[in-house]
């Protein structure tokens, strides 16, 4: 392990903001030997070059895309009912959404301190790597176990739709694979769908209120009255923890962006604002959707329905016919979005880990070549998420993908905090672009810790992701 006083990468400002002299090295390094060159992988070395598959190609607005895609998934057409339905109240189920965005600031408080001072490929395995030195590259060890095990969450009923699944995620790696930059822009403009459609749900929601009053769903405003919103609510600690876990999980993703950072035009600058405006817009989006459902959907039925809350918000507007085909082509835009996002992201992650030698012929899955893109990383990424679509039974696929990732992401986050609460002590001469304030961490750390052990011991029904 090198000195900790010779860190070139932590100690020189350059390296932060750096964009042209970088992308020339960059571009001339990737052209000669792209993939083949593999100098120290000491977490203190410069080692920003040789992982750039393709430079620094990633504008502001497709870091961005690769955040909001990846926190809102098509889990925000079924979460909030099922919040409500452990819940029981809308003042609870707000409440909830309100506490998990400022946990999820808290945690992104934590991520942002070391993205900025770690501004490298690779995410919490960067940070776990540099905070935790013995044993020696266990964070690489772990995360290569861990995203093995990783599958997309795409739900399968049958044959036909896991077949469908297996093509999208097929199409998905090919185009990234082969097409790079196609895929960019591919994910962007599904991305400002996604947000659309969205965006459009939540004003129909409000259309309702104030060109509508006579419509069939009204008088709804008073579900959100004082004195209506804690109606039989639940105040079962278990039950709330559970909720709080489920929002916990729609927030995930926000440190999208640094699993990619090699990639990232200005990556210090471009990391904070696209973070802080992707939490600011996942708040945004989740509290309003949350009441653009309460202004069209009875309660009762909201209690009753659970996961099918967006499909009575589109009956509701559009009629039975109609809201058949918005809700599918929605869920399925949203879905096929994320998909590209967290494909893209994990691909570059799955070489990282290919470059240390964990994986029989790593010197072949972490080549750049032959289409200047981390085809080996994809091939590792779809091979697992291949056989879990595949092999488990239709109805334990969501369980297991939160078992394998929600939980592991939990402690993870944990071991992130704690680790940079360590490296306050043990290395103030860091350069830290971006600082976290003491009480994000000890709050994130303590409100994790009990959120977990309320979820073991009060598991409820898994849904997906918001």
């Amino acid at each position: 392990m090198a000195d900790s006083s010779n860190a070139p990468l932590l100690q020189s400002r350059s390296s932060y903001g750096s964009t042209d002299k970088t992308s020339t090295r960059h571009d001339s390094i990737d052209s000669e030997a792209a993939g083949e060159i593999q100098p120290s992988r000491d977490v203190e070395d410069d080692v920003l070059p040789e992982t750039s598959t393709i430079g620094r190609n990633l504008s502001w607005q497709s870091a961005y895309i690769l955040v909001i895609s990846r926190v809102v998934g098509s889990g925000i057409f079924a979460t909030p009912g099922t919040i409500v339905q452990s819940v029981g109240s809308a003042g609870l189920s707000l409440s909830l959404w309100i506490i998990g965005a400022f946990i999820a600031a808290c945690g992104l408080a934590v991520s942002l301190e070391f993205g900025c001072m770690l501004p490298r490929s690779g995410g919490d395995k960067v940070y776990l790597e540099f905070a935790y030195r013995r044993p020696r590259l266990l964070a690489s060890t772990l995360f290569a176990i861990k995203y093995a095990l990783f599958a997309l969450g795409i739900e399968a009923t049958d044959v036909l739709s896991k077949s469908l699944a297996v093509g999208l995620l097929t199409f998905v790696c090919i185009t990234h694979s082969v097409f790079p930059k196609a895929g960019i822009k591919i994910q962007d403009v599904l991305g400002w769908i996604k947000i659309g459609i969205i965006v459009f749900m939540i004003l129909s929601g409000f259309y309702v209120v104030i060109f509508r009053p006579d419509t069939t769903s009204a008088p709804l405003t008073h579900q959100l009255a004082w004195e209506h919103l804690w109606e039989e609510t639940s105040w079962n600690w278990g039950v709330i923890a559970t909720s709080l876990f489920k929002v916990f999980y729609s927030f995930a993703g926000l440190d999208n962006a640094a699993n990619v950072m090699n990639e990232v035009k200005q990556p210090v600058r471009t990391l904070r604002s696209v973070a802080l405006t992707a939490l600011g817009t996942a708040c945004g989006l989740y509290m309003l959707v949350n009441i653009a459902y309460f202004l069209v959907v009875p309660i009762d039925e909201i209690r009753g329905s659970g996961e099918l809350i967006a499909a009575l918000f589109f009956e509701r507007l559009f009629g039975e016919n109609f809201g058949r085909v918005v809700l599918p082509t929605a869920v399925a835009l949203s879905s096929v979005g994320n998909v590209m996002v967290v494909a893209f992201a994990m691909a570059r992650m799955k070489q990282e880990i290919a470059r240390q030698g964990f994986l029989p012929y790593s010197s072949l899955l972490s080549s750049s070549r032959p289409f200047n893109s981390p085809m080996g990383g994809f091939i590792i990424h779809y091979i697992p998420s291949f056989l879990v679509m595949i092999l488990p039974p239709s109805d334990s696929i969501y369980s297991l993908i939160l078992d394998i990732d929600g939980y592991a992401a939990q402690l993870i986050g944990l071991a992130v905090a704690i680790g940079l609460v360590k490296l306050r002590f043990q290395r103030p001469d860091l350069k830290r672009p971006f600082k976290a304030w003491m009480p994000a961490r000890d709050r994130k750390e303590r409100l994790m810790c009990i959120a977990d052990e309320d979820v073991v011991d009060h598991s409820g029904p898994r849904h997906p992701r918001g």
